[in-house]
């Protein structure tokens, strides 16, 4: 049985039986986050590690798991994440790099993300490099793990990381657009904040003015949040950059962005 362009089930206990050990032996994308947040990744990466002959890293990566002070979602992708970049190191093994890099399977293509934000010998320049495809992923949950997978790398080299971005706001792919805006968010969801953005929300104008007037509303959403989450240390700033880009963009992309970013000022 194969299902493609499926919508997604609505609730866990309305996914038929045999789509969820589809999902579960890797076999389709989940269709919604419902489905993302069925899955169980300890089965999928049995399943994986079994299909392709690499059983012996299952043990390590089940105890990293097992560490984990609170096992969430988000927290046993990573830990899956690293194991795997740890076992891969361990063993040079590049062919299972490109299995997870190019899987079917969206959770795994995740975990992918942690094989290059977890790796140290990776300058800053090229984490971005590796992750970019992944920014530009189909599928929604791949592009929100990529970005949580350098985030600690782009806090930690802030300016290089915003110079980087500016160019990436340019890029014809407007996932790649929103990923420059939605990785370097003052706060973020699921994440650290940025403290050096919370205070200094300027220091990201070279990627907020490129988007300020963007067509796809899924850049319009990240940047206007982007400003909110800025609003709640540095109101002054927001709002004084709103008055300017109302004068200088008359349009309804920018008004749309506008009016998310000032929504909790205005409240």
């Amino acid at each position: 049985m194969t299902v493609t362009k499926r919508k997604g089930f609505r609730s866990i206990k309305d996914i038929p039986k045999e789509i969820l050990e589809q999902l579960n032996r890797g076999e389709m994308e989940t269709a919604n986050l419902v489905e993302w947040l069925a899955v169980d990744q300890k089965v999928l990466l049995e399943n994986l590690l079994t299909k392709h002959n690499r059983k012996n890293y299952l043990k390590p990566i089940l105890q990293k798991i097992e560490t984990l002070k609170k096992q969430t979602v988000n927290t046993i992708n990573e830990a899956i994440g690293t194991g795997i970049f740890e076992q891969t190191n361990i063993h040079k093994d590049e062919e299972f790099l490109k299995i997870v890099s190019t899987h079917l399977s969206d959770l795994v293509r995740c975990w992918a993300t942690y094989t290059i934000g977890k790796n140290p010998e990776l300058s800053l320049k090229n984490k971005l490099q590796k992750i970019q495809s992944f920014a530009a992923d189909k599928h929604f949950g791949v592009r929100e793990i990529a970005w949580m997978a350098v985030r600690e790398s782009i806090a930690k080299n802030l300016s290089e990381s915003i110079s980087i971005f500016a160019e990436w706001t340019k890029n014809d792919d407007e996932n790649i657009r929103r990923f420059a805006s939605e990785a370097t968010r003052p706060r973020g969801v699921w994440c650290e904040h940025i403290e050096m953005l919370k205070q200094h929300p300027e220091l990201a104008l070279p990627i907020l003015e490129p988007l300020k007037s963007d067509p796809a509303k899924y850049v319009q959403d990240s940047v206007g949040n982007w400003l909110n989450d800025a609003s709640k240390t540095q109101p002054d700033f927001v709002k004084n950059l709103c008055k300017r880009w109302e004068k200088e963009s008359n349009t309804k992309e920018t008004k749309y962005i506008i009016k998310k970013a000032l929504r909790t000022i205005e409240k």
